[in-house]
């Protein structure tokens, strides 16, 4: 017997939340609205005037904070972040991925003399220490005092200041002040039950974030049950890609450890050397879910490739892995999630995440949210206890863990958070009018049942 369509995914949204996503994507979809948007958002990032700060600006911080901080962000402090999280969980998201907004702003003089505050015992050193590394630390730790168990917690290395960016440009490792930082960071959620996301950044420090990231998955991620503690993130743009995932396969199998693994596709393509990208967005596309497939598999398949005979890593049998399957792309989703009911993918929903940012591809969210979630076998098994007094049978569901990512801090302190996503937007202009017909969309089909009018 067919099955009836269900509702609309974006019906799980508050109205709210749908009428700010068809404000925020028609800007940021329109030619003639997003460039004088961008500049002002710009000036507003990067302003040393007090008349410009949110944080300085009553006025201008309730506008932003009711439109636009909104839209993408948890909220000022721990009371509205809690309230922020609780409203996602009772939406049927499974958890977050928590960011601290802040960030440490370096002059073009503290930029060219990393190497002083890198010297032992300087002062410029202790300076480093006092005013960018332990600040970056407290609200990471308070970051993960915010999360839940389950939930995620994301955070940039270079975030804590100069001694980071010497360290990881030189591929050194963390200097004592910020290694002791990272690893109470790691500790602490260990013992909370979350889990960690290192950032990748631009490719020049990325060798040295690797270095980092492994390190910490030797010490954290050895536990009898297989979950990772700490993951890395692996853009899929980057033509080396595939094998740098193939190496860190290698090396956890050889060592025994889980491998955490953020995939996306990739956030610095105004930066990175052009010919380190996939020469098109379909190699881009393919390589993300060649990818993505061999990981559900667990199987060295498509990019991903064993260790050649003779190479360091001898261990060839494929490790255990955790993932998070991180894209606004549909098809990549639906094609994991396709991988995962079908039985075909050796890792099941319990080590697997789907993760958008918040206030950005929505509709591609509430579709894993809304459902269905049954398998193709549970389906056939419900069809085999209709006729029977199962209480259960139809109860089977399978259900994908999907995450929204955001960032709290101050008002002022998110604006170039805010300004990024903003020229996200901008850069994937046919992804934004999609999301902002869906909205209009569920808009219409709201107000038709106002008045009883079927959509």
């Amino acid at each position: 017997m067919p099955k009836t369509p269900g509702p609309s995914p974006l019906a799980v949204l508050p109205l709210t939340n749908v009428l700010r996503s068809w404000m925020t994507t028609t800007v940021s979809s329109s030619p003639f609205l997003l460039p004088p948007s961008l500049a002002a958002m710009s000036v507003l990032a990067h302003t040393t005037n007090p008349v410009l700060n949110p944080d300085r600006n009553p006025l201008l911080r309730a506008f932003l904070k009711k439109t636009f901080y909104a839209q993408f962000c948890a909220g000022e402090n721990p009371a509205e972040v809690r309230q922020t999280i609780d409203s996602l969980k009772q939406i049927g998201f499974s958890g977050v991925i928590l960011g601290y907004a802040r960030e440490v702003v370096l002059s073009d003089s503290e930029t060219k003399d990393l190497a002083s505050c890198a010297a032992d015992g300087g002062a410029a050193a202790e300076e480093c220490i006092r005013t960018e590394i332990n600040p970056w630390a407290e609200g990471t730790m308070e970051t993960v005092r915010l999360a839940s168990p389950g939930d995620f917690v994301a955070l940039k290395f270079t975030g804590a200041g100069r001694q980071a960016l010497y360290c990881l440009s030189k591929q050194l490792p963390p200097s004592e002040a910020l290694g002791s930082a990272i690893d109470g960071i790691c500790k602490l959620a260990a013992e909370r039950g979350v889990r960690l996301l290192f950032d990748a950044e631009q490719t020049a420090l990325q060798p040295g974030i690797d270095d980092w990231t492994l390190d910490y998955m030797r010490r954290y991620n050895k536990s009898d049950s297989g979950n990772a503690v700490v993951y890395g993130t692996y853009q899929a743009y980057l033509k080396s890609t595939p094998a740098t995932l193939s190496k860190h396969l290698a090396i956890a199998a050889t060592e025994g450890f889980s491998l955490g693994v953020k995939l996306v596709r990739g956030a610095y393509l105004g930066s990175d050397p052009r010919q380190l990208i996939c020469d098109t967005k379909a190699d881009t596309d393919s390589q993300y879910d060649g990818i993505a497939e061999a990981l559900l598999r667990k199987s060295w398949s498509g990019p991903l490739q064993p260790p050649a005979p003779g190479s360091a890593e001898k261990e060839t049998t494929f490790p255990d892995v955790n993932v998070v399957l991180a894209t606004h792309n549909r098809e990549s989703v639906l094609k994991g999630k396709a991988l995962l009911d079908s039985g075909v993918a050796k890792l099941g929903y319990e080590q697997v995440a789907f993760a958008q940012l918040q206030g950005m591809a929505d509709e591609v969210s509430c579709e894993l949210v809304a459902g269905p979630h049954e398998t193709p076998k549970e389906m056939e098994m419900a069809e085999k206890q209709s006729g029977k007094d199962s209480e259960k049978g139809s109860e089977l569901v399978n259900k994908p863990q999907v995450y929204k990512y955001l960032v709290w801090g101050s008002t002022g302190e998110c604006m170039k958070y805010l300004l990024r996503r903003a020229y996200e937007n901008r850069d994937a202009v046919q992804r934004t009018r999609s999301g902002r017909e869906a909205m209009g969309r569920e808009f219409r089909r709201r107000v038709k049942g106002l008045f009883g009018v079927s959509s």
